[in-house]
Parts: C-alpha cells; structure tokens; sequence
C-alpha cells in the first residue's frame, strides 16, 4: 500500500503539507470555518504498517492555546474504540507525534473523538428507555438536528413546579469531546432501573440534556466554533438564528421550562486536572447560590478522586462577569446554580494514567459522579 495521509470525515481536520519520508510527514492543522480558532485535529494514516512514523503538525504554535502543547500527549487507534497515548514533544512551534502502526490504517486525534454516528445512537438508544423523551429543539445552520433529551415527568409549572428543572449542556465547543463522552456517561446512570442515585433524582428533578450543542462544528472539526465561525459560549446574552441558532433555540426552551440547575460540559487545553467555574462575577447572584456552588464542588471533590478544588480559572471580580457565557449569563437570567465543568486534553495529574491519559471512559465516570453531588442539594435548588 502507498502511504496515505486523510481526514475527509466526520470531525476530520488536518492538510498534508509534505509526506514524502515517513520519517518527516509535515502536517498543518486548519482553521475553523470563517474563524482564527484550530487546535482539533483528527487523521488517518494508511500503508504504513511496520513503518516508523514521525509526523510533524508545523502550525502548532500559532493555535488557538499553545499553552496546551507541553505535556500533552496525542491519541492514537488502530480500532478506533481503545484510544491510547502516543510519543509526543512540543518544541519550536512544532507538535512531533511518533508511531509505529501495527496495521494498515490508524486514526490519530487531539482527544478521543466522538461522532455523530455514535450521538445518534446514542440518542436512539434514550428514545427506547421508558420515561424518555426525545425531540429537536430546531436545525442548525448546515441543517442539522439539536437535540434534546428530556428525562422524567414533565413540570407542572414553569420552573419545575414541584421539581427542579435541570439542564445540562455538552459541547459548545465542538473538539472539547471530552464533554459528550461525560453526559454519555450521565444519561446510562439517569436511565439505569436499578441505580438508586438515579431513581432518586428522577423523583426530584426532570432532565433537559443537550449532549452536543455544536453537531456543525462537530462534524467540520472544528475546534471552537459552529458553522459561521461563531464562538457559542459568547452568544448567550443576545443569541440570533442567523449567527447562533444554537444557543437561541435553548434558551426559548429554557425560558419555557425554567432552569433551576445548568451543568455546561467543558474542556481545557492547558490545566491538566478537573475543575469548575462559577459565577463569581455575576452581581446579580445570591448568596444562596454561592452556597450552593461550593456546596456542589465540595460534594464532587469528596465523591471523585478524579476532581480536585485547588486548580482552576481565577474567578471575575465582582460585578465583572461576562454575560455573554453560559455560567454567568443563566446564574444571572434564573437566579440558579450555574457552573461550568472542566475536563482536561493533557492528563489528569491526581491519577494519571500513562497508557491512555485522561480518556472517555474516565470522563463518563466523572460525570456519572456529577449526579452524586447533585442529588447532595436537588432540594435546595430554586
């Protein structure tokens, strides 16, 4: 076979820039559509069985967070279902990946992908599950489908009326895969007949899941933005259907339903440990919804020996949050506890794990674990 460099599929992102030695494949990453932002990156590999690879992506420097770079190791599959770490260094700008292939094709991604095959099975799968409700919030841009699960008896009044209205939100950012590999993991725990935890939660609270906000830059590979090369998690104070269909059709629904609880799903590039933003800048926020926040991160760090407290954003000041983000705009909107959740590419120094690094699985279990914590304070939410 000839050795073959691609990425024209879902969530594929790379140019060939040189191929010639497989001992030097250049690679350059591209940039989202209409936008500055790159950093995802998602190929495959042919013809190379047995064969050294040393693949050089050249533009790394000028990515959207180069502060991600050191320490950060790829992902690599033969099988696309096991995504393992590769030898991977940062110098001079440069990300340098060495492999060598047991076989004839191997995928090699920023983080472990997550496709749009394997949402709508997913979403299949909830549409089978008593209880369950499945619908669209509306289309995208390039047409897609936004989808929402509904879990639990509907509220009768809005705001949840005699339960708390609960949203949780994936991928505003499309190459922070992590984030849908999380909810995956909240949604088999939430429709699980023989977990407590769950069974529990849905006589307290009905569910509106969104597993990925952003399929358009999903399926583009995009790293941050949606089709127009729109960042979503700035469009929440003034969301359009031209430039962010996405976040309007949410928030009518929000606005519809109620919102007393909304977990975001995240990922960061540089901190290599798990963590959660809050509102600390929303002047609006009450001082029970303080209590709430760190009430819940206190809960989920003693739950999760994978989350940890001490790391994480330096919070605004007061008075000095950016509405236009989903944490601080819906703390602000509905008086609720808000927060965003973030994950690590690099990974997670409280248990590393040097074969496969923070992974999918890993971030299904933290987020099984978020339920944990919540249902800690579902009767206090309002």
């Amino acid at each position: 076979m000839t050795l073959a460099v691609s990425a024209n599929f879902d969530s594929g992102n790379i140019d060939v820039l040189s191929i010639d030695n497989p001992e030097d494949i250049r690679l350059s990453i591209r940039q989202d559509h209409q936008s500055d932002f790159y950093q995802w990156f998602h190929f495959r590999v042919t013809g190379a069985k047995g064969v050294p690879l040393t693949l050089r992506i050249v533009n790394a420097g000028g990515s959207a967070y180069p502060d991600g770079w050191p320490g950060y190791k790829a992902r690599v599959s033969e099988c696309r279902q096991v995504w393992a770490q590769a030898e991977t260094s940062y110098a001079s700008g440069e990300l340098t990946i060495r492999y060598t292939p047991r076989s004839n094709s191997v995928w090699f991604a920023y983080f472990a992908p997550y496709s749009m095959e394997r949402h709508h099975d997913l979403i299949a799968e909830m549409a089978q599950k008593p209880g369950v409700d499945v619908s669209v919030l509306g289309q995208t841009l390039d047409g897609q489908d936004l989808d929402l699960v509904t879990i639990g008896e509907a509220a009768k009044n809005k705001g949840g009326g005699n339960k708390r209205s609960v949203w949780i939100i994936a991928r505003q950012h499309p190459g922070e895969t992590m984030a849908e590999w999380a909810v995956e993991g909240m949604l088999r725990r939430l429709t699980d007949p023989a977990d407590p935890v769950a069974a529990r939660l849905r006589q307290k609270c009905v569910f509106y899941i969104v597993p990925n906000m952003n399929p358009d830059g999903s399926r583009r590979g995009h790293l941050r933005t949606n089709a127009a090369g729109v960042n979503l998690n700035r469009e929440w104070g003034t969301p359009t259907l031209e430039a962010s269909p996405e976040v309007f059709h949410v928030l009518a629904h929000m606005d519809k339903v109620g919102c007393d609880f909304c977990l975001d799903v995240h990922g960061d590039e540089a901190i290599p440990h798990n963590f959660i933003a809050g509102f600390e800048g929303v002047s609006e926020a009450s001082e029970h919804q303080f209590e709430l926040l760190e009430r819940y991160k206190t809960a989920l760090e003693r739950i999760s020996p994978d989350f940890q407290t001490r790391v994480g954003y330096e919070p605004s000041k007061p008075g000095e949050a950016n509405l236009s983000m989903s944490t601080n705009a819906l703390a602000a909107r509905y008086g609720c506890l808000a927060m965003t959740l973030e994950m690590p590419f690099k990974d997670a120094e409280e248990n590393p794990d040097p074969a496969h690094g923070w992974s999918g699985e890993r971030s299904g279990h933290l987020g099984r674990a978020c339920l944990d914590a919540l249902l800690e304070l579902a009767d206090d939410l309002r």
